[in-house]
């Protein structure tokens, strides 16, 4: 399989079909980097298919998506990251890897495999989207995040060590320092790790999602419903579950009036993303599962912090990897890990 410039276009169209937190300008951008580099095209391989001791990195967009709109890259960074965590390593890096694949952060990898001269893995790190650089499968896989490099568009660079729980807050302050943004080369391991921690095949089922007329559900392998049609009736602030936690942005609240069926009443409790769904009261959908207000304009994911009343919605429920209803995927990506007591 190869993403030259004939596959971009659908790969890109299948990364945001439940992306989360896209910001338009960042996304525009980080394609034309694509189409800017991708030459004849960038393999894409099965972790299997390497040779078992080829060293593999995660790449990623770390930060806000608006800032890296706002500020532009130079182009090099996700070559600064990745030469960056060769050096620590003393090794070269044979394959990229994504930590999920959701708009931005499914275009970077294949502009540092482009740059690079490396082939991109036929998978990611979630099978969905996380807020934190440590909620991955490779985190449930046994491998650490770090060493972890940072590349910033103001020519910054940082290469960084320190215990897998306490990455995002020692991460994020520097990203703030460098603009709002930067590239993150995480994660190194073995393309034989990569195997048994990774969501495989998911790069194949974006480009195939994302061909004109394919059905949404080809992008969810495990599974997906409509919760429910309605319109946003209102956007609440913080509602205080969670304050403690080290995530981005603070917890808020989307009421959904139901148009048609039992016209019920859907509260969505979000903190960075939507984490619990509630019909009347009752919980009807919850993370680790991925829960999402998709568009009746434009088909799109509206992003939590964009959501106003009037919007007409769909609520979307997208069953994660398996893996991540396991006791420990809970505890990592669950309910509980974003504030949430149930």
């Amino acid at each position: 399989m190869i993403i030259g410039p004939g596959e971009l276009g659908r790969f890109a169209a299948g990364s945001r079909l439940f992306a989360t937190g896209a910001a338009e300008s960042s996304y525009r951008l980080v394609l034309d980097w694509a189409g800017s580099v991708i030459g004849r095209g960038v393999p894409v391989v099965a972790a299997g298919a390497l040779a078992g001791e080829t060293v593999c990195v995660a790449v990623s967009l770390v930060g806000s998506t608006t800032a890296l709109g706002e500020q532009l890259p130079a182009g090099d960074e996700p070559v600064r990251a990745v030469r960056a965590l060769e050096r620590r390593l003393g090794e070269p890096v044979g394959a990229v890897v994504a930590l999920n694949l959701a708009a931005e952060n499914a275009l970077l990898p294949l502009v540092a495999a482009a740059l690079l001269g490396v082939p991109l893995v036929d998978g990611d790190g979630t099978g969905r989207v996380f807020p934190l650089v440590e909620q991955t499968t490779y985190t449930l896989g046994g491998v650490s995040a770090t060493p972890l490099a940072l590349a910033g568009g103001g020519g910054e660079l940082v290469v960084l060590e320190t215990a897998p729980d306490r990455v995002e807050a020692v991460v994020r302050p520097l990203v703030l320092a460098m603009g709002g943004w930067a590239v993150g080369a995480c994660y190194p391991m073995s393309a034989r790790e990569l195997a048994g921690a990774m969501v495989p095949g998911t790069v194949g089922r974006l480009l195939e999602a994302g061909a004109p007329g394919a059905d949404r559900a080809v992008a969810a392998p495990y599974g997906m419903k409509t919760l429910c049609r309605g319109v946003i009736a209102a956007v609440e602030g913080s509602s205080g579950h969670g304050a403690d936690l080290e995530l981005p942005s603070l917890p808020s609240s989307i009421v959904v009036e139901e148009t048609g069926g039992l016209r019920r009443l859907v509260r969505l409790e979000a903190h960075n993303e939507i984490v619990l769904a509630l019909a009347d009261g009752a919980p009807v959908a919850m993370a680790p599962d991925l829960i999402c207000l998709v568009s009746a304009v434009d088909q799109l994911v509206v992003d939590v912090d964009k959501a106003a009343p009037g919007m007409e919605v769909e609520v979307m429920v997208v069953r994660a990897a398996p893996v991540w209803h396991t006791e420990r995927g809970q505890e990592l990506g669950g309910v509980r890990a974003f504030g949430v007591p149930l």
